[in-house]
C-alpha cells in the first residue's frame, strides 16, 4: 500500500532526538525548545515565535490571549479540518463560515466584508492544502474594520502570499507539526507573531498562567499548552532540511501534472500567480463527479489497487454540532465532493507517481 502521507525521518532527526533524550531535559524545557522557536520565527519572518503541543491548542491560545470568546465571532473558511472552528468553540467563541474561491480553495477575500457584524472580532484565514488565502486584501479589509487577524496555516510551511511567507501577514499565526505535515514534530504547533506583549502573553498562558515571579502561584486561570524538548530537536532537525523538504513536495507535483496533463476533466491544485504553493497535499479534482459516492467510489478502487487518497475535508457547517452560517457557501458545497487528495510525501518516487497516475487513468474512466 501506498500511503496518502508519512514522515522522512534522517540520521540528523535520530540524531538530534537520541541527544535531547540523553540530555535528560525531555520535557518543556531544554536547549531545543528555545532554538526551534528562535529558528522557526526566522523562517516565518517574524519576531517572535511560541512553541505549544499541537495546531489545535495553537488557535485557542491566539484567540484567549487576544481576549476573544463568548460573544465574539470569528470569520473563518467553511472548506477546513474541523479543528478551526473546534477552536474557536472551545474560546466560547462563535465561528462563521464564509465561503472559499474555487480557484485557491481559501477563504474568499471579496466576501468578507458582508459577514462583518457589531460582534466581529477577528478574521481567520486558512491556507488550505498548501496555497496562501490571499492575505493583502485580508489584511486591507481587517485594517479598514480593526478586526484581528489570525492566519491558520497549520498546511502551509513555507507558503508565500505576494512573497512574504505566510505566519508573518496577521497579528499572529498558527501551524501544526502533525505526523503528515511538511515539517513534523509528531505532535506539536507554532504560533508566530510580531507583537512582543502577544507573545508574553502566549507564553504565561500556556505554562498555567504562572507568574514569573512567584514560583506557583497563579494569577488566572491558564493551560498546559506546552511542547516537549524530544519534539523540538525533530523540528530542529525538519527545519534544518526544509528547503529539500519543500523542494521534493514541488516536484511530486510536476510529476503529477506531466503524468495527467492529457486527462479531460482533471485539475491539480492551482497556484495564483501573487502565490508560492507549499504542496501540503496534491489535490485532484474531476469534473465528472457530481456526488461524494462517484468520488468515494473511485478512491476505493484505488485502494483496491494499493494507493491509499482521502477525500477533501467536508464543509464545517455539516458538522452536526456546528450550526449553519447564515452566509450560503455553495463554491465549498460543490467542490469538497469532487477533491480528492494523493500521495504525497518525500519518499516518494517519480517511478511510485507512475504508479498512481497509471492506476488514475485506468479508474478515472470505470462507470
Amino acid at each position: 500500500m501506498i500511503p496518502i502521507s508519512q514522515p522522512s525521518v534522517t540520521q540528523l532527526e535520530i540524531d538530534y532526538v537520541t541527544d535531547a533524550v540523553r540530555s535528560t531535559w525531555i520535557s518543556s524545557l531544554g536547549k531545543y525548545i528555545d532554538r526551534f522557536e528562535d529558528e522557526f520565527a526566522k523562517f516565518c519572518g517574524t519576531k517572535y515565535a511560541v512553541c505549544v503541543s499541537n495546531g489545535t491548542v495553537a488557535i485557542h491560545l491566539s484567540l484567549v490571549a487576544h481576549g476573544i470568546g463568548e460573544g465574539d465571532e470569528v470569520i473563518m473558511p467553511n472548506l477546513s479540518f474541523v479543528a478551526t472552528a473546534n477552536a474557536v468553540l472551545h474560546a466560547r467563541a462563535t465561528p462563521v463560515f464564509v465561503d472559499i474561491d474555487p480557484s485557491t480553495l481559501c477563504l474568499d477575500a471579496a466576501l468578507i466584508e458582508k459577514a462583518i457584524t457589531t460582534r466581529t472580532k477577528a478574521i481567520m484565514p486558512v491556507h488550505l492544502y498548501g496555497h496562501p488565502a490571499d492575505m493583502k486584501k485580508i489584511m486591507e479589509i481587517a485594517d479598514r474594520y480593526h478586526l484581528i487577524v489570525i492566519e491558520d496555516a497549520a498546511e502551509a510551511h513555507g507558503a508565500k502570499a505576494y512573497g512574504k511567507t505566510v505566519g508573518g501577514w496577521g497579528h499572529c499565526a498558527t501551524f501544526s507539526f502533525y505526523g503528515n505535515k511538511n515539517i513534523t514534530t509528531g505532535e506539536g504547533g507554532m504560533i508566530t507573531t510580531n507583537d512582543q506583549a502577544l507573545n508574553e502573553k502566549c507564553r504565561y498562558l500556556r505554562d498555567h498562567a504562572m507568574s514569573k515571579e512567584k514560583r506557583y502561584w497563579h494569577t488566572e486561570v491558564g493551560y498546559n499548552y506546552r511542547m516537549t524538548n524530544i519534539q523540538a530537536a525533530l523540528g530542529c532537525a525538519q527545519l534544518e532540511r526544509v528547503e529539500e523538504l519543500m523542494a521534493k513536495r514541488k516536484q511530486l507535483f510536476n510529476w503529477y501534472q506531466a503524468a495527467l496533463a492529457d486527462i479531460p476533466g482533471i485539475q491539480l491544485n492551482r497556484t495564483r500567480e501573487w502565490a508560492t504553493n507549499s504542496y501540503w497535499l496534491i489535490c485532484l479534482e474531476y469534473e465528472g463527479w457530481k456526488t461524494e459516492k462517484e468520488r468515494d467510489d473511485f478512491m476505493l478502487r484505488l485502494k483496491e489497487n494499493g494507493i491509499d487518497s482521502r477525500p477533501y475535508f467536508y464543509p464545517m457547517s455539516q458538522m452536526p454540532y456546528l450550526k449553519d452560517s447564515p452566509h450560503s457557501t455553495p463554491v465549498t458545497y460543490e467542490v469538497y465532493k469532487r477533491g480528492v487528495n494523493l500521495p504525497t510525501y518525500f519518499d516518494l518516487t517519480e517511478s511510485d507517481i507512475g504508479l498512481i497516475t497509471d492506476s488514475i487513468k485506468k479508474q478515472i474512466y470505470v462507470k
